[in-house]
């Protein structure tokens, strides 16, 4: 498959090839020209003419981005186009296709290795001399394919540094860390150990992080089994397989977590609690929360990874509709009384919190907050610790506390009579507190805390109101499809609730942007329960959810799938994501 023409592309011949296919007008093209040449950018023909961002003139509201850029060169040269997923590469089979040394001289990478063909990513599709010698050696039928330059460059950097280290690690036999398991009598005295410290173990773990970091990851996970460890990262709810470590590898692995984390290494019979924070290549500070549990085949970690960046956003980015939002700052700015966010772990409340928090927190109040853990270090107010282990919990904080003269108190979770007892005598004394609470809507909250021994006349003095939410994945805007709405399903979704139909509703269809899932990020859906003279009457005559969340209906609360279902008349998400976080079930 030698090409005829053994040539490297050019800007120029790159540039004309667009413009006669109408992807730039000739104005355009000399202005790209000039512009590339005044200010001496290097690289591929891709990315350079990428780094000008010019509007397409063929395709409507683009910009000429590295990827459409890519796919316009693969058109050029008659050649199929990839978009390279790092989750969807077998690292082991394509480094072992080739050598680095070999990829890197003539710009290459192997991406998807079958039985009888090679696929390769090349950066100079009439530069194929390499070929048939390839083919020979594999004796397999070598398939060129054109990706984006830049990812094909950092790629080649990735895998094959992730390729040598586990090899390294695999060849290393020092004495740290020790892979037990129920089943570990079969196996002693067999099992290699690993330091935690060794450079191919800490080169694996600056990989992961950085590539959680780059794929938007909210949970890295690192699984032991038998003989492997799995290591998943959830991206936008769902969880997605990313590597298999060798067993002893992945101990070495959560055994550099723990250091970093400042846990104890030697412990590994009882969970764990750290935190590690980390600077990314662009120089963003990121804080990520440990958790270590003791399994029948080893440690199994969880690191979830806390973005600063939300304490930058507003509610509308969070997917607060400015009634809610309205309604919502209307109780935090209270001078005292409760104001309760509930819903389950993963549904967006700390992001509601903090970012609420952030905006009270003026230069004339204090703010000051008790967690466990403390879950993003803001400077803005005064964080505390829950440390059972010395007698710190929640209610000695907030105890604490009130002697610290502040003006609101954000205590991490009511988990008991002790800490709602507390809460309502902060409130009582001139403080708003505001807290988090796990139940399943807004109207339970009142419930759950007469259950755990709160008075309903107490309730009725402090409780301002309760917002619930949850979080849902919104459509991928690159790829969602136009569909007839589902009349049938927007009733079930909006009982007792006037919202007319959209004329039209979107379903998800997947790209490359998604990863072929259709969705691209999360919002939040909220429920928002003002406490009235109605809601207290409700709640003095035996606090039951219904005549609560009937009388907060009256008042104009509009339900979690109700919620939703202004996102689905807005084009953002779909009934069935909607219905799976919100069924109307959870109200029974």
């Amino acid at each position: 498959m030698q090409a005829t023409a053994n040539r490297k592309t050019d800007i120029i011949r790159f540039l004309s090839e667009l413009e006669k296919s109408s992807v730039i007008t000739p104005e355009q093209s000399l202005f790209a020209s000039k512009s590339i040449k005044q200010k001496q950018i290097a690289g591929h023909p891709v990315n350079q003419l990428a780094q000008l961002k010019l509007p397409s003139a063929k395709l409507r509201n683009k910009v000429l981005n590295a990827e459409i850029l890519s796919e316009q060169f693969a058109l050029q040269h008659k050649l199929p186009y990839v978009r390279l997923d790092p989750l969807k590469i077998d690292v082991d089979a394509v480094t072992a296709v080739m050598s680095k040394a070999f990829s890197t001289r003539h710009h290459i990478l192997a991406c998807e290795v079958t039985h009888d063909s090679v696929l390769v990513a090349v950066l100079e599709p009439e530069v194929l001399d390499w070929v048939p010698g390839l083919e020979q050696i594999l004796r397999k039928k070598v398939q060129p394919v054109i990706a984006n330059p830049e990812t094909i460059k950092r790629l080649q950097r990735e895998l094959y540094t992730l390729s040598r280290s586990i090899k390294g690690a695999s060849g290393e036999n020092l004495q740290d860390v020790k892979v037990s398991n129920l089943e570990q009598l079969l196996e002693v005295g067999n099992v290699g150990e690993l330091d935690a410290n060794d450079q191919h173990v800490v080169q694996i773990v600056d990989w992961l992080l950085q590539y959680a970091f780059k794929e938007r990851a909210s949970d890295i996970h690192i699984e032991p089994r038998r003989d492997t460890g799995n290591i998943r990262l959830r991206i936008d709810g769902v969880l997605h397989s990313v590597y298999k470590l060798p067993a002893n590898i992945s101990a070495a692995v959560v055994a550099r977590f723990k250091i970093l984390g400042r846990m104890d290494v030697a412990e590994r019979r009882k969970p764990l609690d750290g935190r590690i924070k980390t600077k990314t290549p662009d120089g963003l500070e990121i804080e990520l929360r440990l958790s270590t549990m003791p399994t029948a085949f080893g440690e199994k970690l969880v690191a979830r990874i806390f973005d600063p960046t939300v304490l930058l956003r507003d509610f509308n980015q969070l997917g607060l509709d400015n009634k809610t939002e309205k309604g919502w700052l209307e109780l935090t700015r209270q001078p005292t009384g409760i104001v309760l966010l509930t819903g389950p772990t993963g549904s967006g409340k700390t992001t509601t919190l903090y970012t609420t928090l952030k905006l009270l927190a003026t230069p004339q109040v204090n703010v000051c907050t008790i967690e466990d853990p403390i879950e993003m270090v803001e400077p803005a107010f005064n964080q505390m610790q829950v440390h059972h282990d010395i007698g710190v919990d929640f209610a000695s904080g907030v105890r604490s506390l009130l002697r610290q003269d502040p003006d609101i108190i954000m205590i991490g979770e009511i988990r008991d009579k002790e800490t709602a007892e507390i809460a309502i005598q902060a409130s009582l004394t001139g403080h708003l507190v505001i807290s988090t609470l796990h139940t399943n809507d807004a109207s339970s909250a009142i419930t759950r805390l007469q259950d755990i021994g709160v008075p309903a006349y107490l309730l009725n003095a402090t409780l301002l109101g309760v917002m619930a939410q949850r979080l849902i994945r919104t459509l991928c805007p690159h790829c969602k499809h136009a569909i007839e709405p589902n009349l049938e399903a927007w009733e079930e979704l909006t009982v007792g609730f006037e919202l007319p139909a959209p004329k039209l509703m979107f379903e998800p269809k997947g790209c490359d942007e998604c990863r072929q899932s259709g969705y691209l990020g999360r919002q939040g859906i909220y429920e928002l329960l003002k406490v009235d003279q109605g809601i207290k009457k409700a709640t003095t005559q035996g606090g039951e959810v219904a005549p609560i969340r009937e009388q907060a209906i009256k008042n104009g609360m509009v339900l979690l799938r109700n919620s939703g279902a202004q996102k689905v008349a807005e084009g953002k998400t779909t009934i069935e994501e909607v219905m799976r976080v919100a069924s109307p079930n959870m109200e029974d």
